[in-house]
């Protein structure tokens, strides 16, 4: 919601330039887009790595 109140604000004394931030805006998230899958891929992998580590001494806690 304060977005979209900012963009009306930047509307009201500047629409040339609230307009071209409403059409870049989709944009510059699909240019964002394959870094934010990565960056999920990466946390997963790492999550994995951190799994496969304490493994043995969540094993050995349990006996």
């Amino acid at each position: 919601m304060i977005k979209f109140l900012l963009w009306c604000l930047l509307l009201f004394f500047c629409w040339p330039l609230a307009l071209l931030a409403l059409v870049l805006y989709p944009i510059v998230w699909l240019i964002l887009l394959p870094f934010r899958l990565v960056g999920i891929a990466v946390g997963g992998a790492l999550d994995l790595v951190a799994a496969i580590i304490f493994l043995p001494g969540r094993l050995l806690r349990a006996i």
